[in-house]
């Protein structure tokens, strides 16, 4: 079967291995599968994310020396099933799932497991306890942005936002994106976003975001006062005196450049809780006595949990978030390497989607 495979620096299409259900697991035809920015990290600093995985004491699933068939952002249509398994569902079925496949091993990382393909292929296998059929007639290409947008949906979730009077994204790519569209599914309220390419502005005003700003000619941070939210705790205290409850900021970082936690410290307001979801594969720097001198709460947040997972695909089949806006480019395999030079570069893309039988 065919598949674009990372090869070194590379991405190939080339054919690999016919796939073999096995105990548990059921063979399914990919059907759409969305580029993920963690793939272009996969390709573009490897070793990077070996050793930081390898400090922070986790194994990363990825060895770099071998061939790896990216693809975690996923829907697909059953074909087989394998032994042991409860075939609750009939082939023809659209599913997705987390992507993880259980073997007589243990846990593989789909998308980035040298054994086991991902979305960029033909066909995958999956676990059949894991499957959520797809409803409401949702479309493959959608259904697929069920991964992307459950991580949003996992950074709102751990944010505190009792007490928030707005809420500020900084970045929107996929990953803020999937914020706003998460934050407006709550009935949450102001959502400002910030971007400095103007595709993406338009893109964060069809996902629900109540402003946009573009930070080349203002800054994201001016406006706070205005919704109700002191910049210091000296004005935070004058509010509390003149028997007011002054409401606080929630910013979520969705960008992972060097600098930008700097950034947001200096301007945020003073008791600010900072959600940072974007990914820096570079060392940072910045000044913790910035982030104590005005009590700031930093929240690092990763992935979604399968109650999450499942959560944000209802939301999508249910229209609770309107996600086909995201998709920006549908490609076959034989276009993904050109893909992602595009992707390497920021500007309007947002999520570029592969469908492996496209020609």
């Amino acid at each position: 079967m065919r598949a674009a495979i990372r090869r070194g620096t590379r991405i190939v299409c080339d054919e690999i291995a016919d796939l073999t259900p096995g105990p548990g697991q059921v063979l399914v035809r990919t059907c759409a599968c969305g580029i993920c920015g963690s793939d272009l990290h996969a390709l573009q600093f490897p070793e990077a994310i070996t050793r930081v995985y390898e400090q922070a004491g986790v194994e990363h699933p990825m060895r770099v020396d071998g061939d790896v068939v990216f693809g975690h952002e996923f829907c697909g249509e059953i074909l087989d099933y394998g032994p042991e398994t409860k075939r609750r569902l009939r082939p023809g079925s659209l599913v997705t799932s987390v992507p993880r496949l259980m073997d007589r091993t243990g846990a593989h990382v789909i998308g980035y497991s040298n054994e086991f393909p991902g979305g960029y292929a033909e066909r995958m296998l999956l676990t059949e306890a894991f499957l959520l059929e797809v409803p409401n007639g949702l479309s493959a290409v959608h259904a697929a942005l069920t991964e992307p947008f459950a991580v949003g949906e996992h950074a709102v979730a751990s944010a505190n936002l009792d007490g928030a009077a707005a809420a500020l994204v900084i970045g929107c790519g996929p990953v803020g994106l999937a914020v706003i569209a998460a934050l407006k599914a709550r009935g949450f309220g102001p959502v400002i976003a910030a971007d400095f390419a103007p595709g993406r502005r338009a893109l964060a005003e069809k996902l629900g975001a109540d402003e946009v700003v573009d930070p080349a000619q203002q800054s994201p941070h001016a406006r706070w006062e205005e919704f109700g939210v002191p910049m210091t705790r000296a004005g935070r205290a004058r509010a509390i005196a003149g028997g007011a409850q002054p409401g606080r900021s929630v910013i979520f970082e969705c960008v992972g450049v060097p600098g930008v936690l700097q950034s947001i410290m200096e301007a945020a307001p003073s008791g600010s809780q900072i959600v940072v979801a974007g990914v820096c594969m570079q060392t940072d720097r910045f000044e913790p006595s910035a982030a104590i001198a005005k009590e700031l709460d930093f929240r690092f947040v990763l992935g979604y949990s399968a109650e999450e997972f499942a959560r944000t695909l209802r939301n999508i089949a249910e229209g609770r978030i309107n996600a086909a806006p995201i998709v920006t480019r549908q490609i076959g395999l034989s276009e993904v390497a050109d893909a992602f030079a595009a992707l390497a570069t920021p500007g309007d893309q947002a999520k570029i989607i592969i469908e492996p039988a496209r020609a």
